[in-house]
């Protein structure tokens, strides 16, 4: 409210929301009551009872659904907001891990396992992340809904479920690599959701083809042969098969698998803006699920996010939230 609603104004953003759609009780209660797309048969008995065109009450369905998504100075503060906590939480991260000594050898994880102290340091960081991870959690069925709302729900929960797990387990000097590791590229992600609400293509495109690599390296290069080698390998040599070790191993594992499915998505993305010079759309968690044809770009539309004709974000994430969530 304070903060980022004056930079989206200074940024030319509007407060403004799509077309509203004409008054019609008829047709307003079948949107709130029956269905928000009507199929054929529907569309033909409404025509028949209104003496309206079937063009016009698809447009009228088109309008009415548009009401309801969030402005893109709306997106633009949530995007902001996002920006800042994995901005500051990796910094935080980084700093605090710096002078750790498991941050440079992951054996220190489990050295004197479980009776290692817990840090003040320590303990806020963990609070931090566990707090935001819920929250995304709750907020993500009042979002617009995504394609990988699925997917994102599974991650919130493996991600709750593996900070809570690995606290209670006093397994909290692995979890802050994860934590790490995880926040080093979602802010980047965040940066280019902002670039592309304000209309700066080409920054846009910098922070995304960025924030590509970085997942990339940090997912599927740091974290199977960093993370997973210490969780899987060297605490059965150090501490051996604890009773716990299976589901906290699963659990990390399952993110991987997530990892894998994201890094795809992101490089048939990128694939896409190298062959054609642009995207259209993205396949991850921006793009909304209902009614294709309201949402189609015009063919003059450039870059790897892509705004629709009624100013709505094609490309979410961490990847999301942009097409991409936020993880």
């Amino acid at each position: 409210r304070f903060i980022a609603k004056p930079c989206a104004i200074n940024l030319g953003i509007q407060d403004s929301g799509p077309h509203r759609a004409q008054p019609n009780a008829i047709l307003e209660k079948v949107f709130t009551s029956i269905t928000k797309s009507p199929d054929g048969k529907r569309l033909e008995g409404l025509s028949k009872q209104l003496d309206w065109d079937v063009r016009k009450i698809q447009r009228w369905f088109r309008h009415r659904r548009n009401q309801d998504k969030p402005t893109t100075l709306t997106k633009f503060c949530e995007s902001m907001w996002r920006f800042t906590f994995y901005l500051s939480i990796f910094s935080y991260g980084i700093r605090f891990l710096w002078t750790a000594p498991w941050f440079w050898d992951t054996r220190q994880c489990w050295y004197n396992y479980p009776f290692q102290p817990l840090t003040s340091r320590l303990y806020y960081y963990y609070i931090l992340e566990l707090a935001f991870y819920w929250s995304l959690m709750f907020s993500q069925f009042t979002d617009i809904k995504r394609k990988d709302f699925l997917i994102m729900f599974v991650h919130h929960l493996a991600t709750i479920g593996l900070i809570t797990f690995s606290y209670m387990n006093n397994m909290v000097r692995v979890g802050t690599l994860v934590l790490c590791l995880h926040d080093a590229s979602d802010f980047l992600l965040e940066a280019a959701k902002l670039a592309n609400y304000a209309k700066y293509q080409r920054l846009c495109d910098a922070f995304f083809m960025l924030f590509g690599v970085v997942f990339i390296v940090t997912r599927l290069g740091i974290y199977p042969f960093w993370i997973l080698n210490t969780t899987l390998f060297e605490s059965w040599e150090l501490i051996g098969p604890y009773p716990s070790w299976w589901l906290f191993n699963g659990l990390l594992v399952t993110l991987q698998v997530l990892h894998i499915i994201w890094s795809y998505l992101i490089i048939r993305t990128a694939s896409k803006a190298l062959v054609r010079g642009k995207v259209s759309k993205d396949d991850r968690s921006d793009v909304e699920t209902s009614s294709e044809e309201e949402d189609v770009t015009s063919n003059s539309t450039k870059g790897i996010f892509s705004t629709s004709s009624n100013g709505s974000n094609r490309l979410n994430g961490h990847m999301a939230s942009a097409q991409w969530t936020e993880e």
